[in-house]
């Protein structure tokens, strides 16, 4: 019983290990992008058939996430974390091997096998490890590895595939991976679920095939079109096996998502407002570099450093955004943290045909602001949402929520930016929508920042009623994201 005692005393160990894994993994999302048309000239290959490389990892990804975090409430989460480092290492160095493009993509499957481990649990670690009182400060911590992660893998992607070859981004992983797996092995805390509990393969696998088909739905939706028959049908499927699954859990005694979770309508609005902020911010990601080269003619270097104003941005404010919600509640923090990324979304309907470089980055502030701020207090409040057995599948949705929220929004913000640039073009042209008039691409930004807008004003709704459902009973005791909930998870560890 004296073990979360432990863990107290260990906690900035805990959270290196766990910010090792998270940056390892969120470097390895991005920098294979930077590498793509260079293994389409090493392995005389096409475009669909390279794009498989990241398809193959995010779809993978994706669909586990759930079922790693289950596998962990039962088994234990530092040995799963664990052996995701050794599976992330093991697909790593095939990847570097690969010689030909099948068997780098069979890797990549591999390799993200390894990354869901380690992504699925590393919110549960780090909520185990730290006690309330220093959550958000802790979780903002790993929000910052992700946002360095985000700028260091297209930059670190680019040198070592100049200096060396496109297989030295693989390779590169290994002493990262190596020093990882010491870490968790000598820091991460043990655990021992209670016994008797069995996995719900059919509850897996329904989710599995209606996650499968929903991301497959909305990748090749962007190159077939969304009323294309084949993505329709998948869309279908997604549907058909959403449902299957929804009647298992229910049937299950020892389900692998418990439905119940959902009945905290406040967990519900930060999953949803979560989601909802990651749609919109990696739609933005994706089309920036299309207008910064192609409207206003910078190169890729400057482009790359143009984009990194909002992970730096994000990455210094998530750490103290997080401080300050261990201080003030979550909920104040999510709630200001929207507004300012509905501001963001506003000021960027404003870029133009001749915005200066200074005039971007003041317009993308308000964008890195807000997501500094919400993101660190508002998985601050998931995390402490949930009991100590479940943990594990409560972190696995909250990062199914940044995965299935990311896919989204590139496929649906790449979408709509592509029917609005054809409609101010005056039809589709042969080269895509890249090769409209600059003034109808940016005429179709302007309606897309400005869908992004409604969209936040409704998840700002949405947390405004829960902050007004938090304050209600305020009387009656502390908020419910502070103390009733949050104490299953360190009952045990106020016994000192």
């Amino acid at each position: 019983m004296n073990r979360p005692s432990a863990d107290y005393s260990r906690k900035w160990y805990v959270l290196a290990a766990v910010s090792m894994g998270i940056l390892l993994a969120t470097i390895d999302g991005s920098i294979v992008n930077v590498a793509l048309p260079t293994l389409v000239d090493t392995f005389g290959s096409n475009f669909a058939q390279v794009e498989w490389v990241v398809l193959a990892y995010l779809l993978t990804l994706s669909t586990l996430l759930l079922s790693v975090g289950r596998l962990a409430d039962m088994k234990g989460k530092k040995r799963i974390y664990t052996a995701g480092f050794v599976v992330f290492t093991i697909g790593s160095v095939l990847c570097g091997l690969a010689p030909a493009i099948n068997w780098l993509i069979g890797s990549r499957v591999l390799q993200a096998v390894g990354a869901a481990m380690i992504l699925a649990l590393g919110s549960a670690i780090v909520t185990e490890a730290f006690p309330p009182s220093e959550r958000g400060r802790a979780l903002g911590t790993t929000g910052t590895m992700v946002s360095l992660g985000i700028i260091l893998g297209p930059t670190v992607g680019g040198l070592l595939i100049d200096a060396f070859s496109w297989r030295s981004i693989f390779f590169v992983n290994l002493p990262v991976a190596i020093v990882g797996i010491a870490m968790a092995l000598r820091f991460v805390p043990s655990s021992r679920p209670k016994g008797g509990q069995r996995f719900d393969f059919l509850g897996a696998g329904t989710l599995f095939a209606s996650m499968f088909s929903f991301l497959l739905a909305l990748s090749l939706g962007q190159n077939l079109g969304f009323g294309d028959l084949r993505v329709l049908i998948l869309f279908a499927l997604f549907a058909i096996f959403l449902a299957a699954f929804v009647t298992v859990e229910r049937r299950s005694s020892q389900p692998m998502v418990d439905l119940t979770l959902f009945h905290n309508k406040l967990l519900s609005v930060n999953l949803i407002t979560g989601f909802i902020s990651f749609v919109g911010t990696a739609g933005t990601i994706i089309l920036m570099p299309f207008y910064l080269q192609g409207v206003l003619g910078y190169d890729p270097r400057q482009v790359g450093l143009l984009m990194a104003v909002v992970p730096v941005v994000a990455g210094i404010l998530a750490p103290i955004s997080g401080s300050l919600s261990d201080r003030f509640g979550t909920r104040p923090m999510t709630v200001a943290g929207l507004a300012m990324l509905m501001f963001g979304f506003f000021s960027l309907s404003t870029l133009g045909l001749h915005t200066t470089g200074l005039g971007y980055i003041l317009r993308f502030l308000p964008f890195g602001l807000g997501i500094g701020l919400f993101q660190s207090p508002n998985n601050s409040a998931i995390m402490g949402s949930a009991a100590r057995e479940r943990l594990g599948i409560v972190s696995g949705l909250l990062a199914l929520t940044r995965t299935l929220g990311q896919t989204t929004g590139i496929a649906l913000m790449g979408a709509a930016w592509a029917g609005l640039t054809f409609a101010h073009a005056g039809g589709a042209l042969p080269g895509g929508a890249t090769a409209a008039p600059a003034a109808a691409q940016v005429a179709a930004l302007h309606g897309v920042f400005l869908g992004l807008v409604v969209l936040l004003a409704g998840a700002l709704a949405l947390a405004v009623w829960a902050y007004a459902v938090e304050r209600r009973p305020a009387a009656a005791g502390p908020p419910p994201d502070v103390a009733p909930r949050a104490r299953p998870i360190t009952e045990q560890a106020e016994i000192r």
